[in-house]
């Protein structure tokens, strides 16, 4: 696991459900889970696995390393196996406050959205609040996603 720069805890868990920063063994998930979303993303087309490893190559594996990235990604874990993905993005690290970014297993969706939403808001409350000690974060709800 690589840690981030930016944060004393790295794993903040409830339950068997937990946040870890981004692991790379996951990116073909994710991958998948964003093209089979595309609906709802700001992602204008279907990703290539070439683009997949650009990404962590050229822009994830940098965030690591920062003292105020630009956004922090985690895998979320169920029983240790990734269920989605997302984190804070868009951080204004002045004015302390960032967007939350949620995608998970598109099979999983339509039975445990809800109650992974649920915990992973609260996951990512534990690490804005508490160990960011941000002021505010929010997320762009969609009417494609009444949810």
């Amino acid at each position: 696991m690589n840690p981030y720069k930016v944060l004393k805890k790295q794993l903040f868990s409830i339950d068997n459900y937990s946040i870890i920063p981004i692991r790379y063994e996951d990116r073909l998930s994710i991958l998948k889970w964003r093209n089979e979303q595309l609906y709802h993303l700001r992602q204008e087309k279907k990703l290539t696995k070439n683009d997949q490893e650009n990404y962590f190559k050229n822009i994830v594996n940098k965030l690591f390393d920062q003292d105020r990235p630009n956004q922090i990604l985690f895998s979320f874990l169920k029983n240790e196996i990734c269920v989605g993905y997302g984190g804070l993005v868009h951080i204004n690290w002045k004015d302390k406050y960032a967007e939350i970014s949620f995608v998970m297993n598109t099979s999983l969706e339509q039975s445990f959205f809800n109650k992974y939403w649920t915990i992973y808001l609260n996951l990512i409350e534990e690490l804005a609040f508490k160990e960011l000690e941000f002021n505010k974060i929010f997320v762009y709800a969609f009417n494609l996603r009444p949810k």
